[in-house]
């Protein structure tokens, strides 16, 4: 629970800091170029290695919100699932995702840059890649990952 509480805070201070950056404006309106993005370390909840930056919302607040995530070569989120639909569009590199309780790296579908998936509430599902990747993902707040394999969390492995 610590772990998630000190995740939670730091993507809360890395949205204010990208937001209070001149990003988005006093009526809520946001444009921002891709050289713009602060990119931080991804939070626990992914496995170390993601870089992530957020474009408008708190993914960790109850709204709508979009971050850009960035995912090294041969990089891989275990099965999971989230209790809100995750919207994905890949911006660059090839992104392989498939619906399942264990990930199978010969199983992903390959979403080239512009592809777009949405997993959909409490289904199990992973993502893998096999060269640099950078995603738009969106939804609705909190977000949470709910590893089917405990020993798959990441922030099970700060416990050991």
């Amino acid at each position: 629970m610590r772990s998630l509480r000190i995740g939670a805070a730091a993507l809360a201070a890395l949205a204010l800091s990208v937001l209070s950056a001149g990003a988005q404006t006093s009526d809520g309106h946001v444009m921002a170029m891709p050289d713009q993005a602060k990119w931080g370390p991804a939070p626990p909840f992914v496995p170390p290695g993601a870089e992530i930056a957020v474009l408008s919302g708190n993914p960790m607040g109850s709204s709508a919100y979009t971050v850009r995530l960035k995912f090294p070569a041969n990089y891989l989120v275990p099965a999971h699932s989230h209790p809100t639909d995750e919207n994905v569009a890949v911006v660059s590199g090839t992104l392989y995702m498939a619906m399942g309780d264990k990930a199978d790296r010969n199983a992903g579908h390959a979403l080239a840059p512009g592809g777009y998936a949405l997993m959909p509430a409490k289904a199990n599902h992973y993502a893998y890649t096999k060269q640099p990747v950078t995603i738009l993902l969106y939804g609705m707040g909190p977000v949470e990952f709910n590893y089917v394999n405990p020993a798959d969390d990441p922030r099970n492995a700060a416990k050991k």
